[in-house]
């Protein structure tokens, strides 16, 4: 082989080993919301660490969720659950879940549904205050399906690998909308684990998706969770965690959730109307929320965000007054799975 060759055949290798984690945010270096929220654990959401919901329900545990500087060498950031409420009671009905959803139109290259659907390994680095056993669970939203293995953790930082078959049924939409969801389940009650757990791809069964023995994370207010490296790829194998810049991820978080500062200054007894622009094309239109609503002489006028669309909304302030208004705001846009 010629040397131009050998380079070429080089560059293609290389090119190939890129993009092939799915999972978002995987190294936990982005969280728009805040780097730590207490009390959780009566309703579900995105907290801290961009794209990681957690759904609680039924329980009345309650934990804090924090991006921290703890990670295994390589890593700057974890994610960690610290319980501070425990419930030891655990009713039917009960979970907390830790959850990322994916776009269907992100994983055709599972070619899931088909003769020839790929086998998928997810990875992440993971430890806890006690040794402990949770499972996670590969749920196909399009096709009501599903397949769990189990893990454990221990004291020390350590890399787990779970491979999943490749399904030949149900065939995943290339949409928006949320395909695949990756749970993990971190406390379950008897709806969730009384039957005999699925570890091959299967049409829900609501009993089989955990597993009796698992452990509760709310067993104890000395609980504690710590995750990082989360990376979902093609194939058998769990190649080496693919960092990405900054920049890359805060983006490809920003499509689903972005903080957008704005500021407008109304003519006297005026009308002002100002374009926002989001800095990437967000997943759908978003709602919006404030969170800093509006600052500034505003005793007199009126201040709105409208034409919410996936690349933008305007900022629109009405002053009634004679006299001109400087008005900051601050406004979350999301577009969440």
């Amino acid at each position: 082989m010629s040397k131009a060759a050998e380079l070429a055949a080089l560059i293609g290798s290389q090119s190939a080993q890129t993009s092939r984690n799915m999972a978002y945010n995987g190294a936990m270096n982005v969280a728009q919301r805040s780097a730590s929220v207490t009390g959780i654990g009566a309703s579900s959401g995105y907290f801290t660490v961009d794209r990681f919901k957690l759904a609680p329900n039924g329980t009345a545990g309650r934990l804090t969720m924090t991006q921290t500087a703890d990670g295994p060498s390589g890593f700057a950031n974890c994610l960690k659950l610290d319980c501070t409420t425990a419930d030891t009671s655990v009713a039917a009905a009960e979970f907390l879940i830790l959850s990322q959803f994916f776009e269907g139109q992100d994983l055709q290259r599972l070619k899931k549904g088909t003769s020839e659907a790929e086998s998928v390994t997810l990875s992440f680095y993971v430890k806890g205050d006690a040794a402990a056993t949770y499972t996670v669970e590969l749920y196909d939203a399009d096709n009501n399906r599903s397949i769990s293995q189990r893990f454990s953790v221990t004291t020390s930082w350590s890399r787990v690998s779970l491979t999943y078959v490749g399904d030949t049924t149900g065939a995943l939409d290339d949409d928006n909308a949320a395909s695949l969801i990756v749970n993990i389940w971190l406390h379950a009650g008897s709806d969730y684990t009384s039957g005999t757990q699925n570890t091959v791809w299967q049409t829900l069964a609501g009993t089989e998706r955990a597993n009796s023995s698992d452990t509760s994370f709310f067993d104890s207010t000395n609980r504690t969770f710590f995750m990082t490296g989360v990376q979902l790829e093609v194939g058998d194998v769990a190649t080496p965690f693919e960092h990405e810049d900054i920049g890359t991820t805060l983006r490809k978080c920003q499509r689903y959730y972005v903080q957008q500062y704005a500021q407008t200054q109304t003519p006297a007894a005026g009308y002002m109307i100002v374009p926002i622009y989001f800095p990437t094309t967000m997943r759908a239109a978003p709602t919006v929320s404030a969170v800093s609503a509006g600052s500034g002489n505003i005793a007199s006028g009126n201040q709105g965000i409208s034409g919410l669309n996936s690349k933008g909304a305007n900022f629109q302030v009405q002053s009634s007054a004679n006299s001109n208004y400087v008005i900051n705001r601050i406004d979350a846009y999301s577009a969440e799975l």
